[in-house]
């Protein structure tokens, strides 16, 4: 085999390989949260829900009809962001602010958030440490590119029906 021939090879093994997980590995879906819209579909396809505490000012925990509602999905529920700003987690975050959006995530669904995803997938270095002294761990890029992720109001890189394709 010619190193050209190798090459390909691996890259369309890799690419099997993406397919493959993307078709096993469980479905989420982003930026939920009261004061967004969410096609209901979606959330109802998705194994894990990804929440935003604080949207707008407003703490998920004034609607705890839709907290019960959330609940009552029996998915398993992760904690994005605190407010979902585009560098929330790319700059200093202090332990009040994650323990504000933790409390909040806590007063909706009787328990702390123990699964983390920054908002934009944008994290320094002293914001994981932060992360990961408050036991939570952090999906990441990694888990964004071999799950299927939804977003609210349909909002991500590729729109929700893509992702039904493979």
């Amino acid at each position: 085999m010619k190193r050209g021939e190798v090459i390909l090879t691996i890259i369309l093994g890799l690419l099997i390989l993406l397919v493959l997980a993307r078709l096993t590995t469980p479905r989420e879906i982003d930026d939920i949260n009261p004061n967004w819209t969410c096609e209901g579909n979606y959330l109802q396809k998705a194994d894990i829900i990804w929440v935003t505490p604080l949207k707008n000012n407003v703490p998920i925990s004034n609607n705890q009809t839709w907290c019960e509602e959330i609940l009552a999905m029996n998915k398993t529920i992760g904690m994005h962001g605190i407010y979902h700003s585009y560098h929330e987690f790319k700059y200093f975050v202090n332990e009040t602010e994650l323990q504000k959006g933790k409390e909040i995530f806590n007063d909706c669904f009787g328990y702390e958030p123990t699964l983390f995803k920054p908002p934009y997938l944008r994290l320094s270095l002293e914001n994981k440490k932060l992360l990961e002294q408050n036991n939570l761990t952090i999906k990441w890029i990694w888990n964004q590119n071999i799950h299927k992720v939804y977003h609210c109001e349909n909002t991500g890189v590729f729109p929700n029906w893509f992702h039904d394709l493979f």
